[in-house]
């Protein structure tokens, strides 16, 4: 199996690569800013052949360059369906003040053209998305944005772990993602961590969107949030 990736932009968002071998198909996650340089490189480096481009939520430090990529390859994109509008309008996701600030921090002032790709295909709960070898499954975890989503697929090479999990800025080793942005909500955030993550196995390994890798059962163990949430069900079966 084929696991690359690198840290993109100024907010050094992940954007993974994943397929079956090098040299075959292979979907690219979170392109997003300053990301398309260290796509085109690591597409040429492995022989590998884009099959679809898969976003997690539509913040613009994992979707930024998305567009570019997937009419690049002519690639279908993949991202949730509440945050579809934000291919177009990236800024919607954040308040005007903080959109302001980043423009002045980041030099975004001559922002691009935000569109949609010519092929665009909405991640729902239970979505399948299959290229050459390979088998992506969807799960909406709204919490960080409403159209969060989180890629699943088996691992095959290590009988040690059974899946890979992409998880954007949902879940991160030791912490989650943030609420406090234009459409985030705690509460929502919480029953997608207790539906969505408790009920995993503990050997899935997890890659998030921003940092290190980690674990389902690392993060049950260690993350606060997720010990708080097993201590809430303990109690109430007490």
């Amino acid at each position: 199996m084929f696991i690359a990736g690198f840290p993109a932009g100024q907010l050094a968002a992940n954007c993974y690569f994943v397929g079956a071998e090098a040299g075959g198909e292979c979907v690219i996650i979170d392109p997003g800013q300053d990301s398309a340089e260290g796509v085109d490189r690591l597409v040429a480096e492995h022989a590998l052949k884009p099959a679809a481009i898969l976003v997690t939520h539509g913040h613009f430090d994992h979707m930024w360059q998305a567009q570019v990529v997937a009419d690049t390859f002519d690639a279908p994109l993949w991202i949730g369906a509440a945050d579809r509008h934000l291919l177009k309008d990236p800024m919607a996701a954040i308040s005007n003040q903080s959109a302001s600030m980043l423009r002045a921090q980041f030099g975004m002032n001559d922002l691009p053209d935000f569109r949609e790709p010519g092929r665009v295909n909405e991640a729902v709960e239970g979505s399948v998305i299959e290229i050459e070898g390979l088998t992506v499954v969807v799960d909406h975890a709204p919490g960080h944005t409403p159209g969060t989503v989180l890629y699943r697929m088996e691992y095959a090479g290590d009988e040690d772990v059974s899946q890979l999990m992409f998880s954007g800025d949902f879940l991160f080793q030791g912490a989650i993602g943030r609420t406090d942005l234009v459409g985030g909500d705690h509460s929502e955030m919480l029953e997608s961590l207790r539906s969505k993550v408790l009920p995993l196995a503990d050997d899935i390994v997890v890659f998030p969107g921003h940092g290190e890798q980690t674990s389902i059962g690392r993060e049950r163990a260690t993350n606060p949030f997720l010990l708080e949430l097993q201590d809430d069900a303990a109690g109430g079966d007490a």
